[in-house]
C-alpha cells in the first residue's frame, strides 16, 4: 500500500528550521500502515530535509556551519547568471539534500530518542515550501 500527503511550511528566510517530525508520524498514523517506510522529499532547490536532534543551539550551528562552508557570494555562476542572491543557497541545500527516508514500525517513525526530522530554508527569502510525505508498506 502507498499513502502520499504533502505538508506546507511558510518559511522566513535563509537559515530557519522546522520541526516535521509530529506532522510526519501524523500522516504515519493517518494511513494505517503498520510496517514499511517514509520517504519526505522537499519540493524545490533552495531548501533541505534531514534528522538532527532538534534544540536551540544546534538550530543556530547548522546555517552557520553551512555559511562558513558555502557563504554567500556573487562569484558563484548561479549569481553570475541570475543575479538573484541565492547561489550559495542551491549549494547549501543540495549538500544536505532534498530528501530522508526513515523506517515504519508498528504504525510510528523509527527515530533515535533525540532524533527529530527538520526542514531547512536555504534561500534568502521567505517562501511557501510543500513537503511531500510518501509512506509505502502494509
Amino acid at each position: 500500500m502507498v499513502h502520499q500527503q504533502q505538508i506546507t511550511l511558510a518559511t522566513a528566510g535563509h537559515g530557519e528550521m522546522h520541526d516535521l517530525t509530529d506532522k510526519v508520524n501524523r500522516i504515519v498514523g493517518e494511513s494505517g500502515i503498520q510496517a514499511g517506510m517514509v520517504h519526505v522529499f522537499n519540493i524545490g532547490s533552495t531548501a533541505a530535509v534531514g534528522t538532527i536532534e532538534f534544540e536551540p543551539g544546534l538550530q543556530r550551528d547548522l546555517p552557520e556551519l553551512l555559511n562558513k562552508l558555502i557563504p554567500p557570494s556573487q562569484t558563484y555562476g548561479h549569481e553570475q547568471a541570475w543575479h538573484d542572491g541565492n547561489g550559495h543557497s542551491h549549494l547549501q541545500a543540495t549538500w544536505l539534500g532534498p530528501s530522508l527516508t526513515v523506517p515504519v514500525q508498528n504504525g510510528k517513525l523509527v527515530l533515535g530518542t533525540w532524533q527529530q526530522i527538520f526542514h531547512l530554508e536555504c534561500d534568502v527569502k521567505p517562501r511557501q515550501r510543500k513537503v511531500m510525505v510518501t509512506i509505502y508498506g502494509e
